[in-house]
């Protein structure tokens, strides 16, 4: 799998905890289980966090989609960081680029669509997936 720009920061980073380092180039990516086209590098997981607190790069291939789905408990935070689409929350439908950011509560369908390119998200659930 090969990236570039922006994702390229997050392949070479260092994720720092008070007792140790991790290169996020040695974080493997993975298939997601239930979204053909959608790919996932965990960064921080519940286990590094007695279960506060996960991170995780997405990677959505050009128009595949990580498909409607909610959490029960965790709230999500995705910021766009390489690439577009289409973000569904609830009842909106919102185009975003680079910089948008969604907050999604428990209990709300969501639905991300890549279009035209691969897309890659930074997300955050609290508490950790």
């Amino acid at each position: 799998m090969t990236e570039t720009g922006v994702i390229d920061l997050f392949n070479e980073a260092k994720i720092i905890y008070p007792e140790k380092e991790v290169d996020a180039k040695e974080k493997t990516w993975y298939e997601h289980p239930a979204f053909k086209g959608v790919f996932l590098k965990d960064l921080v997981t519940g286990k590094d966090t007695g279960g506060q607190f996960s991170c995780h790069v997405v990677k959505i291939e050009k128009w595949c989609e990580v498909g409607s789905h909610s959490h029960d408990v965790q709230w999500e935070f995705n910021e766009a960081i390489e690439g577009y689409g289409v973000f569904i929350l609830g009842d909106k439908e919102i185009r975003f680029t680079p910089g948008y950011s969604f907050a999604t509560p428990p209990g709300v369908a969501h639905t991300v669509v890549a279009e035209g390119q691969d897309l890659y998200l930074l997300a955050k659930f609290v508490p950790a997936l």
